[in-house]
């Protein structure tokens, strides 16, 4: 069965504060990847479970839900993966900073490997 959402936080490159909702038994770690001049992407951790394997089944959907302290950001994402196959989820966003837009793309990565008996 299923546990309840945990709660994570992290600062990008620029120093900006982001808070994570994850499922305790899937959530492996969040990376953001943003444009740097030059036309190269700049990447960063957020935020890492802090179990090293999973206590539970992870259950049949993988739910993550990604804000920014400012504000600019809050996207959730629930996918239904009854089969327990889903390995990680690209999510790409464009944010408005002052008159300039940004792309942000986050990679969830689950897969949090199962408790040895």
């Amino acid at each position: 069965m299923a546990r309840h959402n945990r709660e994570g936080r992290g600062l990008d490159q620029l120093g900006n504060l982001w808070r994570i909702s994850y499922q305790p038994d899937w959530f492996r770690l969040l990376k953001l990847s943003r444009p740097v001049p030059g036309g190269r992407r700049s990447s960063r951790t957020l935020c890492r479970n802090p179990a090293r394997t999973a206590d539970a089944e992870p259950g049949r959907s993988v739910r993550t839900r990604i804000t920014a302290a400012d504000g600019s950001v809050d996207v959730a994402v629930s996918i239904e993966d009854r089969d327990q196959v889903v390995d990680h989820v690209i999510i790409g966003i464009r944010r408005k900073r002052g008159r300039k837009t940004e792309l942000l793309r986050f990679a969830v990565h689950g897969g949090l490997p199962k408790r040895r008996l």
